[in-house]
């Protein structure tokens, strides 16, 4: 019986993923099949195609995919779906202003999605760096989206950005 805390690496014959009439994933992993199928990226974030945690209807981990890359094709495509989905943010593409009014930050944002705001009580709890120059920004009200690598937007957006980190 493996403990808990054992990882258990999936390889590409271990597992075999597709979705039901539904959407819901389901497959075959270990030989065994399973209903549904939950996926996550494993801590850090910013690979988004590795290390990805294979766990049942429970929430128990079943396994670790190290690349989805090695997977069939049809089961890579799926996995690839249900992460972008999962992790679904819009991409911020400029940003016009960040002020503080009464003590909220206000974020004027560009957006993959089009324009939005974004307010938030102090920066620190609300902006989250994972590295390589991404930010992910969550406002009070749990809305979010991302800006990928800060040093490649317009020398407007860098300049807000300096003011206030």
């Amino acid at each position: 019986m493996a403990e808990h805390f054992d990882i258990r690496m999936l390889r590409q014959q271990d597992i075999i993923l597709s979705r039901n009439k539904g959407g819901v994933i389901q497959g075959t992993v270990n030989e065994k099949y399973y209903d549904e199928l939950i996926v996550y990226r494993c801590f850090p974030f910013q690979y988004d195609s590795s290390y990805i945690s294979i766990r049942n209807a429970e929430d128990e981990e079943l396994g670790i995919i190290r690349e989805i890359e090695e997977l069939d094709k049809e089961s890579a495509c799926v996995l690839k779906e249900e992460l972008e989905l999962r992790y679904f943010l819009p991409k911020v593409s400029r940003i016009d202003s960040v002020k503080n009014k009464s003590g909220l930050w206000i974020w004027e944002l560009q957006t993959n999605l089009g324009p939005t705001r974004m307010v938030m009580r102090n920066l620190h709890e609300h902006l989250l760096y994972p590295g390589e120059g991404w930010i992910i920004i969550t406002d009070m009200n749990g809305k979010r989206c991302e800006i990928k690598d800060w040093r490649m937007l317009d020398s407007h957006s860098q300049k807000q950005l300096q003011e206030i980190i």
